[in-house]
C-alpha cells in the first residue's frame, strides 16, 4: 500500500507537468465522419483559467482517445475516462490525464476521451454525440486492444459530475452491440436523478431545448437500473453543494436493490470538482481505494 502511495503522488506531479510525448493520440472515427455531425466553423480551444484555476477545453468538436498504458503489471482492467464539465467544457486536464497517468502506474489500461459537446452548431442531435462517442470508444478499444499494444478483459467507463451522468447512461441504457456497453462504472460525484434543477440543466446544456416525454423518461436514470446494470464504485463528498451526495447513494442503492454490486466511498470534506483529490480533506485516497477495486475486478476473470 505505501508503494501504492508514494506512486500515486509521483504521477500526479508528473500529470502537473506537461504530459508525455510518448502517449498514443487515437482519432475515435478515424478517417470516417463522426456521426450527427453537421459542417461548422467552430475551433477548439484551451482555457487555462475554467473555475478559477482548472484548465479545460472549449468548443470540442474532434473526438479522440489519449492511452496510457500500464507501466507495471496490468490488472487485466481498461477505463474509458469521461472528463466533467457540465457539457460545456471538457476538464480534460484534472479530471482527465492526471487520473490516467495515476491509474496506468497502478495497472489500468486508461484512455482519456475527448468528446463531442453539444452544440446545436456542430451537431444535427447535440444531445446524441458524447453518448456515442463514449460508446465508441469502448468498442474501439475492445476491438484493437493487442494492435494498441495491450490486453484486458474488462472494459469500463469513469464519469465526473456531467459526465458522470454520461457514464451512469451508458451504463443504464445497453444497446443491442455488447462491445459498446461497459463491464464496470466509476462515477465521481457523478449525476444521476433527475430533479428540477437537473432537468433544467440538461434541457439548456445537453438538449438545447425543452425534453420529450419520452426523454424524461430516458434521462430519469434510477428508473433504468436493472440486473444488466454494471456494477460500480461511487465517489462523492458530503459537502458537495452542486451535485448532492445522495445522487451517487441513491445510484448505490438501485444498484444494491438488483443484486449489482456497489462499492461507494463518501469523504466529509472535499466540495465539488476535486479531481485526483487533496491530501488535506481526505479526497486523494479516492485514486488508491479505486485501483485496489479495480484489482479486484480485474482478478474475477
Amino acid at each position: 500500500m505505501m508503494k501504492r502511495i508514494i506512486s500515486t503522488l509521483v504521477m500526479l506531479l508528473t500529470a502537473a507537468s506537461a504530459l508525455s510525448d510518448d502517449r498514443q493520440v487515437i482519432p475515435l472515427w478515424g478517417d470516417g465522419e463522426a456521426p450527427y455531425a453537421k459542417p461548422h466553423s467552430l475551433k477548439e480551444y484551451r482555457d487555462d483559467n475554467c473555475w478559477g484555476n482548472v484548465p479545460c477545453l472549449h468548443q470540442v468538436v474532434t473526438p479522440t482517445l489519449t492511452l496510457y498504458l500500464p507501466g507495471g503489471e496490468p490488472n487485466g482492467t481498461a477505463v474509458v475516462i469521461l472528463p466533467g464539465g457540465g457539457y460545456g467544457v471538457v476538464a480534460a486536464y484534472h479530471e482527465g490525464y492526471e487520473i490516467a497517468e495515476v491509474l496506468a502506474a497502478q495497472g489500468t489500461v486508461a484512455a482519456v476521451l475527448k468528446y463531442r459537446l453539444p452544440n446545436p452548431e456542430t451537431s444535427t442531435e447535440p444531445w446524441r454525440v458524447a453518448e456515442a462517442d463514449a460508446r465508441r470508444a469502448l468498442q474501439l478499444l475492445r476491438a484493437q486492444q493487442l494492435n494498441l499494444g495491450f490486453s484486458a478483459s474488462k472494459f469500463g467507463v469513469m464519469g465526473f459530475s456531467a459526465s458522470g451522468h454520461l457514464a451512469a447512461s451508458v451504463s443504464v441504457h445497453p444497446t443491442e452491440e455488447p462491445t459498446e456497453n461497459p463491464d464496470f462504472s466509476i462515477l465521481v460525484y457523478g449525476v444521476t436523478i433527475l430533479n428540477a434543477a437537473n432537468r433544467e440543466w440538461l434541457e439548456q446544456s445537453l438538449y438545447h431545448r425543452p425534453m420529450t416525454d419520452d426523454e424524461v423518461m430516458y434521462q430519469t436514470l434510477l428508473e433504468h437500473v436493472d440486473e444488466t446494470a454494471p456494477p460500480a464504485f461511487l465517489a462523492h463528498a458530503f459537502d458537495d453543494d452542486v451535485v448532492p451526495y445522495q445522487e451517487s447513494t441513491l445510484y448505490a442503492e438501485a444498484l444494491q436493490r438488483h443484486g449489482v454490486a456497489a462499492e461507494i466511498h463518501i469523504f466529509a470534506r472535499g466540495g465539488h470538482g476535486f479531481g485526483p483529490g487533496r491530501d488535506e480533506d481526505g479526497t486523494s485516497q479516492w485514486l488508491n481505494l479505486v485501483a485496489d477495486w479495480l484489482d479486484r475486478l480485474g482478478a474475477e476473470r
